[in-house]
Parts: C-alpha cells; sequence; structure tokens
C-alpha cells in the first residue's frame, strides 16, 4: 500500500512538471462539509485556467458508516430504496458518469476524532471504488474541527468529547492519518488549514466581549472577526441561533484553496478569484496557509512512505 501511495506521489509531480493545464474529473463521497470545501473549487480551477468536471454523492450528517450501509443494500439488490442515500439516488448511479481521476472519502465531523468509527468502512469503500474505478486515486478529506466556542465538539469513545477544539483537531488528525496509511492514500488536510488560522493569535477568532445577548434585537449580531466558522445568526424563521461547526465564506474559500492546491498541485497564491464578503488581506493569508499546509503535508505523506519502507 506504500508503494501505492509512493507511486500516486510521483504521478502527481510529474503530472505538475508536465500539463500547466489539467482537465480534472472528481468524485466526491461526503457531507455538507465536503460541499463546504468545495463550494469555490470550481470558480478557484477557472481562475487557474483548469476545467473541473465534479460530481457528489453526499448526504447531510453521513458518516462513513452510513455511505457503506446504503452502497451493501445496493449491491445486494440494485433499485433498493435503502441504497438511494442521495436525493434518491445511489452512489452507483451518480458515479455512472465516470471514469474519475479522483474520489474522496471524509469521515462526519462529529465521528471524525473517534478512530474506530472509521473501520471497516473506510477499508470497504476503499476496496469497492478500486474495484470499479481502477485507474482513480481514491483520497481522504481531512475535516476541520469545530469553533472553540461550540457547544460541544467529536466524539473521543465512552461517551465522551473532545474537551476543547485544539483536542477535536488533534485527535481528528491523528486518525485520518492513521486510516490514510491503512489505506494507502494521501489526505486532504482542510482541518490543518482550519487550525493554523484558528489557533494563530494574531488571525483567531475572539468572542465579542461587548455583545449583549440579554436584550437580542435582529439583526444585530456579535462581532465575529476571523471566525471561519457559520457562528452566530440569524435563521429563516426569525430565531438567533449559533453554527460554530460548518464553515463561512472564509472557510469555504479556505477549504477550497487546499483543495485546489492538492488537486491540481499548485500553488492557490496568484488565483485572483476571492469570493464576496472576504477581505483582501484575509484573502491573501489564507492562500498562502492553503498552500503552506498543502507543501508540509506533501512532505509528510513521502516521509511516511519512506520510513514505512524502510521499516518492512
Amino acid at each position: 500500500m506504500y508503494r501505492r501511495l509512493l507511486i500516486a506521489l510521483l504521478a502527481f509531480a510529474v503530472a505538475a512538471a508536465l500539463l500547466p493545464a489539467r482537465t480534472l474529473r472528481l468524485f466526491v463521497i461526503g457531507n455538507s462539509f465536503s460541499n463546504n470545501a468545495t463550494h469555490y473549487l470550481p470558480d478557484l480551477a477557472k481562475a487557474g485556467g483548469h476545467e473541473l468536471i465534479m460530481a457528489r454523492a453526499q448526504a447531510p450528517g453521513c458518516p462513513l458508516e452510513r455511505h457503506w450501509v446504503a452502497l451493501e443494500a445496493d449491491l445486494a439488490k440494485p433499485g433498493d430504496a435503502k441504497g438511494k442515500l442521495y436525493n434518491g439516488d445511489s452512489l452507483r448511479q451518480i458515479m455512472g458518469a465516470g471514469p474519475w481521476d479522483v474520489i474522496t472519502i471524509q469521515q462526519y465531523s462529529l465521528f471524525s476524532s473517534h478512530v474506530e468509527t472509521y473501520q471497516p468502512y473506510a477499508g470497504k469503500l476503499d476496496d469497492f471504488l478500486r474495484t470499479v474505478q481502477p485507474d482513480a486515486e481514491i483520497v481522504m478529506h481531512q475535516t476541520w474541527a469545530y469553533r472553540g466556542d461550540a457547544a460541544r465538539f467529536g466524539q473521543v469513545g465512552n461517551g465522551r468529547h473532545a474537551a476543547s477544539s485544539q483536542e477535536m483537531w488533534e485527535r481528528s488528525r491523528a486518525a485520518y492519518w492513521q486510516i490514510a496509511r491503512e489505506l494507502g492514500v494521501r489526505v486532504i488536510p482542510t482541518g490543518d488549514a482550519f487550525w493554523q488560522v484558528s489557533s494563530d493569535p494574531a488571525r483567531k477568532y475572539q468572542p465579542d466581549p461587548a455583545f449583549d445577548f440579554a436584550r437580542l434585537e435582529k439583526p444585530a449580531l456579535p462581532k465575529q472577526t476571523h471566525s471561519l466558522h457559520v457562528g452566530y445568526r440569524w435563521g429563516k424563521d426569525g430565531k438567533f441561533g449559533k453554527d460554530a461547526n460548518h464553515a463561512n465564506v472564509a472557510g469555504e474559500y479556505l477549504g477550497a484553496l487546499v483543495w485546489y492546491g492538492f488537486l491540481f498541485n499548485e500553488s492557490p497564491e496568484e488565483l485572483a478569484f476571492v469570493p464576496s464578503g472576504v477581505a483582501p488581506d484575509l484573502a491573501s493569508h489564507l492562500r498562502k496557509v492553503a498552500w503552506k499546509v498543502i507543501r508540509e503535508t506533501a512532505a509528510a505523506s513521502r516521509n511516511n512512505v519512506q520510513v514505512s519502507a524502510n521499516a518492512r
């Protein structure tokens, strides 16, 4: 499996050197977090001169187990309603538009910190995908930790949850890398990029001490400078609430920058596209962070391959 990963790394390096502009066929298996992370990816691909063909098999709050159970039901009985998890379609129906160059899988964020929730489902999905799409590269998308003021963080086992955003990031990162090593695949390090921004003293989100939560009046909201998460908001029902889990526009932009750098193996630092609502200085910072994390992850992947090969 490590030989397989090394070949994938070398292939992407060669492709980047020989093909400045690429057509990439991407298939995303995930949930709302993968939707967040790829929201602006088509815009970035266009800005970089690449053609992106993308399809998604996504369901809200969907863990690896649920993806596999639905696929298993469809394999056992094609057309079974239990297999039509994705707006009335099955994974095989959506994937039928292939072949695909890259296929991504990820864990449900609430389970991401608990490594025992990944298997055997990640392995079963990986085996299936390699059988039906033998020329595709399977990769894992590392999801991000919730904002520091979340009501709860990812599960860590024995009925416990991570005590903080940092613990959620640390445990989920370890889990993604462990499963990636077991499968011999690479990791899209979106979670690491989120943490580099969120843990930076000069860039991290800080609660608004001046906001009076006892006197809520629409449309007033607390200041949420530097937040990568949706945070406080007024819902369509007119109620005041908070989403400390999902990405806001800046978070979606950062996620897409990481995916762009990973998939096309080139820096997103000079890309002109910036979504409305992201200040120029923040956009520049996010582009730099994304590329820095991509390079660090590529080096770590190569080192893991070399260490594992020497140990065998």
